[in-house]
């Protein structure tokens, strides 16, 4: 599926993505900077139902959130050098929680684990638009 959705929309998208998510899936979110990935992975995380905001973990790398299910990780790569530094993330501890969310995956190389879901974010044609890519 692929959309081009205004703010709100892509909230929405995301908020429904994480209400219908199974125990235990990894979700990818790629995309440039800016395209929109923490607006995302905000909502994703409302419909996992996590009450507190979700914040970008690019300084702590990851962040943990207790979900209606269980514990949500939110893990982003972007600050990783090499592919070699996610050998030292605890991946056994990461796929134990209701979801794994993990930002620029290609990072961490071989050490991500494969996606069960895939979503590509983009700028959209005006500044208030993103193209959503859900696979």
């Amino acid at each position: 599926m692929i959309a081009t959705l205004d703010e709100p929309g892509l909230e929405a998208l995301a908020e429904d993505l994480g209400r219908c998510l199974s125990p235990g899936e990894v979700v990818w979110l790629e995309g440039e900077l800016g395209a929109g990935k923490t607006t995302f992975v905000q909502a994703l995380v409302r419909g996992l139902g996590v009450a507190e905001p979700a914040t970008s973990p690019s300084y702590a790398l990851v962040h943990q959130y207790r979900g209606r299910r269980g514990l949500v990780y939110h893990v982003d790569c972007f600050r990783l050098r090499t592919p070699e530094e996610a050998h030292d993330l605890d991946w056994g501890t990461l796929l134990s929680g209701d979801a794994l969310l993990l930002e620029w995956p290609e990072r961490a190389g071989g050490w991500a684990p494969p996606p069960s879901r895939r979503v590509r974010l983009a700028h959209g044609e005006s500044p208030s638009e993103r193209t959503v890519e859900l696979g």
